[in-house]
Formats: structure tokens, sequence, C-alpha cells
């Protein structure tokens, strides 16, 4: 059983802290950072967590100014997704849980209760998510399946949306029927995820190993490994645009190096290999196809890393601390 998440011993203590990570998020933090305060409501204490991966725009002097009551933790280098994390959970201990949540959610008022009861009402229950919903109000399909190389397969021939028709082959659940209280799936995006105490204790820390995606994966299906499953929380509701991976060469990149690093992490060598030849052969085919991520994809799998990601006007990679 991997180690809890170290935590400072002087540390201070709520009942349920909200950490989230940021790089260059300047522009998108304001309605992140405004919303929390209702979103909060209720709770008997509750604390939040920004860390900062050494952002260059001004982010971290922006989140003191509007939320003089969060803590602000200067990361000192782009760490990555997860290593950001456990940064946060370290700084302060949380009672009851954790929210893991985007900067560029939004959250509705009182939805961070709502997903502390969905997780106290039922032990079997350890990650609770929301219902996450685009800028319209239209809803978002976050559950997905386990990874699997039929999955990959499906995806590949048929594509994510059709794929999604049959359960066996398509690991995102595109069923509107399926997001009702109580739903469940193996994991879900990692745009906002509530963990409670129980999870943090038997699972611990997140995995550093990924920088930037499937690290959400990775956690849940530990989750799920040590015993506990995902409960789905529909009066909850997080707004959160996202669509950044599909425009982006280096984050569409990402995903596929580590989809496969991911699946490679839990199965064996021959699976594995035959894993990646079902991604590379998807990417491949949008390759020929002109999908310029798919090209960037393609290069990073043959390569078996993905290069350093454009840099922007600010000096760092010109991409989201995550989408």
């Amino acid at each position: 059983m991997p180690a809890p998440a170290a935590v400072d011993d002087g540390a201070p203590v709520a009942d349920v802290v909200l950490v989230t990570v940021t790089y260059n998020s300047a522009a998108i933090v304001e309605r992140f950072l405004r919303a929390l305060p209702a979103a909060l409501d209720g709770l008997g204490s509750a604390q939040v967590v920004v860390v900062d991966n050494d952002s260059a725009d001004g982010t971290v002097e922006r989140v003191v100014e509007l939320a003089p009551w969060a803590v602000a933790v200067k990361a000192g280098a782009n760490l990555g997704y997860g290593a950001g994390l456990n940064l946060g959970i370290g700084h302060v201990r949380a009672r009851r849980g954790i929210l893991v949540l985007n900067p560029d959610a939004v959250l509705a008022p009182g939805a961070v209760g709502r997903l502390l009861d969905a997780v106290e009402a039922d032990p079997a229950v350890g990650i609770a998510v929301p219902r996450i919903v685009d800028a319209t109000g239209r809803l978002k399909f976050s559950l997905r399946r386990e990874p699997t190389i039929a999955r990959a397969i499906g995806e590949a021939v048929l594509g994510g949306h059709r794929a999604a028709r049959f359960p066996l082959l398509g690991d995102q659940i595109r069923d509107p029927s399926r997001y009702v209280d109580g739903a469940t799936a193996d994991w879900a995006t990692g745009a906002a995820m509530f963990l409670s105490r129980r999870v943090l204790d038997a699972v611990g820390p997140w995995s550093e190993e990924f920088f930037l995606y499937s690290e959400e994966t990775d956690y849940a299906l530990r989750a799920r490994d040590a015993g506990f499953r995902i409960g789905y929380v529909r009066d909850a509701v997080a707004t959160h645009p996202g669509g950044d991976m599909e425009r982006s060469p280096w984050l569409w990149s990402l995903v596929a190096v580590n989809r496969t690093k991911l699946y490679r992490k839990r199965h064996g060598p021959l699976r594995s290999a035959v894993y990646w030849g079902v991604v590379v052969f998807n990417e491949a085919v949008r390759a020929a196809l002109g999908r310029r991520t798919s090209r960037a994809a393609l290069g990073a799998l043959l390569r078996g890393r993905v290069p350093p990601p454009v840099t922007g006007r600010n000096g760092g990679p010109d991409v989201p601390a995550r989408t």
C-alpha cells in the first residue's frame, strides 16, 4: 500500500481542503476564486491551497490580491500536475477530505458540501465527482471506463464517439441517462474530484510520473484496487470549458504517450506492446488524414517521449496548468 502523502506536522487542519494547481493562470483565476466562498458554504471549516508551478504572468500576485484567505504556495518550478497536488495536500491536513479542482473550473454554490455528503453517506464511495457542464450549461460526458486493448481498437476503428456506444469498445460513457446520482465509473475526468479521508489514507500520494494527464485515471484505478468506487453527484455542479488538449499538439502528445505509460504500469510487457501498437495505429491514421495533433502524437509515441512544449510569450509553455 502506498504511503500517505507527506503532511507537515505543523500544518494547519481543516475539515475540507481544496487544492488547485496553476500555471500562467492569471486570466482565468478570478472567476475560479470568486465562486469558492459560496461553493464551500456550510462546511465546518475549509482551506483553499493554490500551488503555482512557476507562472510568469503574475498568477500568484493575482491570487493573493483576490483571495487573501487562500494559501498560495510557490512550487519554484513547473513540477507537473501530480507533484503540484502532492505539494498542496502536504500544506494543510484535511480531516474529512480534499477537493482537487482545475483553476478553470467554476463551482456552483454548495457544491463541495454535496460532494462531501456523498463520500460520507456510503463508505464504499471513496471519490465523488460533480456534474460537469460547459459554458452554456450543457452536460459534459466526464465518466470513463478502464482503458483496455479492445477499447483502444474501438477508438482507432470507429472513433471515440461512435465507439462509446458499445461499452466493450469505448472508454467514454456518453449516455445521458447514466449521469444520475449514485452513478459510478472506473474513472472520471480530473477537473473536479473529491477524495475522502479514507481514500487519501489508503491510496496515498498522486503519481508524479505523468507530468500532465493520466494521473487522475491512475488515482481512480488505484482507489478501485483498494476497494473504493466513484460516486457521481448530479446536484454538485462545476462549469468547465476544457477543450485545449484537442487543439494543442503538445497536450495531445502528452495524452497519447501517457495513456500507453499508464497501461504499461498496470499490465505485462506483451499486452502493453499491443496496446501501444493500437494507439500508434490510431494516431498514424489520423495523421495521414492531416490532423496536426495526431502527427505530433505519433512522433512522440515513436520516440517514447514528448518534446518540450513551444515557449509562449510569458517565457513558459503556452499551455494551461490542466484542462
